[in-house]
């Protein structure tokens, strides 16, 4: 781990970390995250009761795309080739709400943190639009890195 903001030049200007000379090695990164809803929007999740259709397979279909898309979204992230997206939404009515994990898979020269994180954040905002009619107060909250492995700053286990 350096000390060092790497998007930052020695003049203060904004740059793209050069990761050319980088070796290739296998990166992987889980992400999780919930999003908090009263107990009677839970219901209608589990029961399919809500009009826009099947909100946790959207909701996960959501989160894929958006992996495969960090680069475009988060501007001085690298466009990198994912070997394997995987996000799981489990309901949990003591929360009441969902709980959304992601794990993010590449072989490159750069990690997969972003894009473990840009996941679980898309899927919670689409399991808010798609709840959104019946419920205004649900909170997205806690959406951190669990762990990540691979890449020259090696393991980091947050959880």
């Amino acid at each position: 781990m350096t000390n060092e903001l790497t998007h930052i030049d020695e003049a203060g200007h904004v740059q793209m970390v050069d990761i050319g000379a980088k070796p290739d090695t296998v990166r992987m990164a889980i992400a999780s995250g919930e999003i908090i809803m009263k107990p009677e929007t839970v219901k209608l999740i589990v029961e399919s009761g809500l009009k826009k259709g099947n909100v946790l397979l959207t909701a996960q279909l959501a989160g894929i795309m958006a992996a495969k898309r960090t680069g475009e979204l988060i501007p001085l992230c690298h466009t990198i080739p994912l070997t394997q997206i995987s996000l799981d939404l489990k309901v949990d009515t003591k929360l009441p709400g969902v709980i959304i994990t992601s794990t993010v898979k590449s072989t490159g020269k750069t990690g997969v943190e972003m894009e473990a994180l840009t996941a679980v954040s898309i899927a919670a905002l689409t399991v808010y639009d798609m709840a959104k009619a019946v419920e205004k107060t649900m909170t997205l909250q806690n959406i951190r890195l669990i762990e990540k492995h691979g890449g020259q700053s090696g393991d980091i286990v947050n959880e």
